[in-house]
């Protein structure tokens, strides 16, 4: 089982630890379709990797211009897994990624969502359940 995917974000360190211990600051939301994970982390917070991942190219989140400050993400893949990161700048959209380098940058979520618990969304690209990955 792979010890996947957290992502740290700057001073907050989130790792997998075990099939059976949960990792705490952890956000689920279910969609018709999908399950996402979201990772707590403050508005511009540095994100890492935890393992090495190479980009492939940019996601769009939103289709409202209201929501442009924080409508972007990446694509990555690595350790067999494919997946998507939302609301986060990356310094770059392709390339590799080593672990415990910086992927980017948590865009400013108080600005569009004032009050929310501001995250790093994580999704399967085959829209699975990534929980088992946490």
């Amino acid at each position: 089982q792979h010890a996947f995917v957290v992502y740290l974000c700057s001073a907050i360190l989130l790792s997998w630890i075990s099939p059976n211990i949960f990792i705490k600051k952890l956000i689920k939301t279910h969609r018709t379709d999908h399950v996402h994970e979201g990772i707590v982390c403050n508005d511009g917070a540095t994100v890492y990797a935890t393992f090495d991942v190479k980009l492939s190219g940019k996601v769009t989140v939103y289709t409202n211009p209201k929501k442009a400050a924080i409508n972007d993400g990446i694509n990555l893949s690595g350790e067999g897994l494919c997946f998507k990161l939302f609301y986060v700048k990356p310094d770059s959209y392709s390339g590799v990624v080593k672990k415990g380098q910086g992927i980017g940058t948590l865009l400013p979520m108080q600005s569009v969502y004032p009050g929310i618990t501001s995250h790093v969304l994580v999704q399967m690209c085959d829209k699975s359940d990534p929980t088992k990955y946490f």
